[in-house]
C-alpha cells in the first residue's frame, strides 16, 4: 500500500515521513504543502491512504477530504482538538493530535490496511437480503452469512458502505447506514454519530465525546448525543 503526506508545516511533514518509514512498509509516493499541489497530483495517482493536516491555507484538510475518491482513506493529523467529530461525519479512518504518537500512528495505520482489504475483497453483489427479530444474513462473496444482533458490536458508515464489526468478523456491504439501521432491532442498537450505530449490550462506557466497546473509540456526535443518553443512560445518571 501507498501513501501521501499534506501539511503546510515543512518540519511536520519531515516527521511525519519519519513516522510512517519507522512504524510501517507503507510507500510514500508524495508529500505536499497545500491542497492545490496535491490535487494536480491526484490527477493521475490514486493513493491508498492520506495523512491530511486540517489547518492550511487555499482549502483546508475538511474540505478537501469530502471531494475525495470514494476509495480513498484518510487518516487526519492535526494540532486542534475541535475537528474530531466532523472528520468522522466525512468518513475519517482516523484522527491523531499532533505531536503524533508512535503507537497511535500504527494503530491508524493498521485500522487502514484492514478497511483497505475490505474494500478491495469488496462483492458488488454484498447486500443485505434478510432480516428478523433476531438477525439479518448479509451475502457477501457468493455467500449468505447469517448476523446475529446479538454478536454485532457496532455498525460503522464508511462512504457509500457500511462495515458490520461483529464478535469474530467484518462485514461490508453497499447500503447507507441509516437504511440498515431501520433494518435491524431499534431496542438494541441506537445511532451514535453521523457514521457509527452500536449495540448497547457491549458499551463498556461513555464519556460527552465518546463511547467505549472493548478497545473502540466510537466518537458520539452532538446531534445524537441528547437522544443517547435519553435512551440509554437517563437511568443512570438518574
Amino acid at each position: 500500500m501507498n501513501c501521501i503526506i499534506i501539511d503546510d508545516e515543512p518540519l511536520a511533514r519531515e516527521e511525519m515521513l519519519s513516522l510512517i518509514k519507522e512504524v510501517s512498509d507503507l510507500e510514500i509516493i508524495g508529500s505536499f504543502s497545500n491542497t492545490k499541489l496535491a490535487s494536480e497530483f491526484l490527477k493521475n495517482n490514486n493513493p491508498d491512504i492520506i495523512f491530511l493536516d486540517i489547518e492550511m491555507p487555499l482549502m483546508n484538510g475538511l474540505e478537501f477530504a469530502e471531494n475525495l475518491y470514494k476509495n480513498t482513506l484518510v487518516i487526519f493529523t492535526t494540532a486542534y482538538s475541535q475537528y474530531a467529530i466532523k472528520s468522522y461525519e466525512i468518513d475519517a479512518i482516523d484522527y491523531l493530535l499532533k505531536p503524533i504518537d508512535k503507537k497511535r500512528l500504527d494503530k491508524a495505520i493498521n485500522k487502514a490496511i484492514v478497511y483497505k482489504n475490505l474494500l478491495t475483497n469488496y462483492n458488488l453483489e454484498n447486500e443485505v437480503e434478510i432480516n428478523s427479530e433476531e438477525f439479518i444474513f448479509i451475502k457477501a462473496d457468493r455467500k449468505f452469512y447469517k448476523i446475529f444482533f446479538s454478536d454485532i458490536l457496532y455498525i460503522e458508515g464508511l462512504k457509500d458502505y457500511v462495515i458490520i464489526h461483529t464478535k469474530n468478523q467484518k462485514l461490508i456491504t453497499a447500503m447507507n447506514l441509516k437504511t440498515i439501521h431501520q433494518k435491524i432491532n431499534s431496542n438494541l442498537f441506537l445511532r451514535v454519530s453521523k457514521s457509527y450505530v452500536v449495540n448497547t449490550n457491549f458499551i463498556d462506557s461513555f464519556d460527552n465525546h465518546k463511547v467505549y466497546i472493548n478497545k473502540n473509540e466510537i466518537p458520539l456526535g452532538e446531534v445524537y448525543k441528547n437522544d443517547f443518553i435519553l435512551k440509554y443512560a437517563k437511568d443512570i445518571l438518574e
